[in-house]
């Protein structure tokens, strides 16, 4: 844990927004509200959608859009709650109570989507014609891409039902487990995130003893996280086949609205440039560290020339809010209400989730972002990067409960797009080649980790999902997955030392959210285009920005970029976002 005084008295959230307290009257009332209404809805519209002309529909699914976001809100603000600290047994309590009676709630209002998706085609595009209708017409539109894979109303209820004691149980496990977790460092017993952090100190010493303390606890819980990830790779595998989906990621790449062609295309186009790109970077920095070759806890270590204070939080707010500023001030008035209404929860706590995110929680409210700050270059951008996932959320609700959520893959762009603004600031801030060099190596690490390490990470679950099809996996058999493509996607520049070969088991998405990965890179090479058209041309960028950004979930990808003259359908498009990455490599080459 830091203790400098600059880390002191971080923000914390303040959920109020969403309901005072789990005890709260409002939530109470709200909760026996999304009851009533939900079996008052199912009532009025079961088994009827097929009689409604356009209007009837509309009004319909109006109603069911107001349903969405009241159980919404009460869902957003008990996972919020829990995340604050998941060992707390009465906040998982809570949790896992409020869960099980949305669950409820959600099997009653199945049966609607599900007949929406049994209209006759000919008899919705008529219905159309209705402007209250044709309003929804981008969320019918996904509605109808998923009816292939869809199920009978019983045996969808099933599926739901079962989450709770299935693949949601098996979450909760994890997650529960992650954050009770400890690691002892040199007698002084840490938590995941300080842990990881001692890997990015200037001294050695520590960076190795945080190595091994991550390296012996993973190893002495291999076991139930390899059960975990047997577990939720089968029942992903039963979900598969009952659906028809035939790909591992098809069902990813279907809630991503992104053709499979798109990412494999990424994916090879990654994969052909380890060479140029991470090989070459980390040779690179193993000589600047003085070393024939770098251990894997040295990967994310400091330059030797490297400012290694503690950013107090003021300080990295400040430069946050300027670099947004400069790209538009209507961007920086949003990212500042989130420090000044106090929806963002910065520091490091026992028990609070690792890692970071951005919430929306749902348009009748605001996101909320969870940090662990502990004060690195990394946590500066880390906040850029989630407060591009809230300015994104802010401007999007405006389309509804519905439609105002996007696509992994789109989402991700708007987050690293507030990266790479940060990251342009900074670098237009400094004349210093020294400086230049560490801020040029960072933002070169930052993208490594974004676009090299989340492909990696692909392959290593396609690898996993494909080998859980014959059986159950060892925890031998995943760590040699994981050693493979680390190996292959970092290069022979990086010794991987005893232990790291249990890494793999810390990674949530793997747990939470199979195949979200590529997203990332999918928003760095798209961003790194996007940016390439901003300095190309200033004029009128900053409408088109806001413009996607506002648009949610309304618009496939080729609709968004069509006005930045950007097609991420063709062959070269991603060659053209690892390009940046390549020359930024080349610049540290030279200087």
């Amino acid at each position: 844990m830091a203790t400098d005084s600059t880390l002191k008295n971080l923000p914390e959230w303040n959920l109020a927004d969403l309901y005072a307290a789990p005890d709260d009257a409002a939530f109470k009332a709200d909760m026996a509200r999304a009851e009533a209404d939900s079996a008052a809805f199912a009532a009025a519209h079961r088994g009827k959608t097929a009689t409604y002309d356009g209007a009837a529909l509309a009004k319909a699914i109006g109603e069911y859009e107001v349903l969405s976001d009241l159980v919404g809100r009460v869902g957003s603000y008990a996972q919020l709650y829990y995340v604050g600290d998941t060992t707390d047994s009465l906040r998982a309590k809570f949790y896992g109570d409020i869960n099980a009676k949305l669950t409820d709630i959600s099997s009653q209002l199945l049966f609607f989507e599900l007949e929406l998706n049994r209209i006759d085609d000919a008899a919705l595009a008529a219905a159309m014609a209705v402007p209250a209708l044709a309003h929804y017409k981008p969320w019918l539109d996904n509605l109808r891409a998923e009816k292939p894979y869809q199920l009978d109303d019983k045996t969808e209820q099933l599926f739901l039902e079962k989450s709770q004691t299935s693949f949601g149980a098996f979450n909760r496990l994890f997650d529960e487990t992650m954050a009770a977790l400890s690691f002892k460092v040199n007698g002084e017993e840490l938590t995941l995130e300080p842990t990881l952090n001692l890997m990015q100190s200037p001294d050695e010493a520590k960076r190795k003893a945080g190595a091994e303390a991550l390296a012996k606890t993973f190893g002495e819980n291999i076991k139930l996280f390899t059960l975990i990830t047997n577990t939720l790779a089968k029942d992903k595998d039963i979900s598969d086949k009952w659906r028809g989906f035939k790909d591992i990621a098809a069902a990813r790449h279907l809630s991503n609205r992104v053709e499979p062609e798109v990412v494999d295309a990424l994916v090879a186009a990654v994969h052909a440039a380890y060479p140029k790109l991470s090989h070459r970077y980390y040779a690179m920095k193993a000589k600047w560290l003085g070393k024939d070759k770098l251990m894997h806890w040295d990967r994310n270590a400091p330059l030797p020339a490297e400012d290694t204070r503690e950013i107090p939080w003021a300080e990295a707010e400040a430069t946050v809010l300027k670099a947004y500023g400069d790209f538009a001030p209507e961007m920086a008035g949003i990212a500042k209400t989130f420090f000044d209404k106090k929806w963002i929860d910065a520091p490091v706590r026992p028990g609070k989730a690792p890692g970071a995110f951005a919430h929306p929680t749902v348009p009748s409210a605001h996101p909320y972002v969870l940090l662990n700050y502990l004060g690195k270059t990394r946590d500066v951008m880390t906040l850029a990067h989630e407060l591009g996932h809230g300015v994104h959320q802010v401007l999007a609700a405006k389309q509804g409960a519905l439609m105002a959520g996007t696509p992994l893959t789109l989402a991700e762009t708007a987050s690293v797009f507030g990266e790479m603004l940060t990251f342009q600031s900074l670098l237009k801030a400094t004349s210093d080649k020294k400086k230049r060099k560490i801020l040029l190596a960072s933002k070169t690490e930052d993208m490594i980790n974004t676009v090299v390490r989340q492909i990696a990470f692909y392959t290593f679950e396609r690898k996993v999902h494909t080998a859980r099809k014959e059986g159950e996996l060892t925890p031998e058999q995943l760590n040699a997955f994981w050693l493979e493509v680390q190996k292959q996607s970092l290069g022979p520049a990086i010794e991987f030392g005893p232990g790291y070969e249990t890494f793999w088991t810390y990674i949530p998405h793997f747990i939470h959210s199979p195949f979200y990965v590529y997203a990332y890179a999918f928003g760095d090479c798209l961003v790194n285009s996007l940016y390439a058209r901003y300095r190309e041309s200033e004029a009128g960028f900053q409408a088109k920005y806001f413009d996607m950004l506002k648009a949610g979930g309304t618009k496939h990808h080729s609709e968004l970029l069509k006005p930045f003259g950007l097609d991420a359908t063709d062959p070269g498009f991603w060659q053209k976002g690892l390009s940046v990455i390549s020359s930024f490599i080349d610049e540290l080459e030279t200087l």
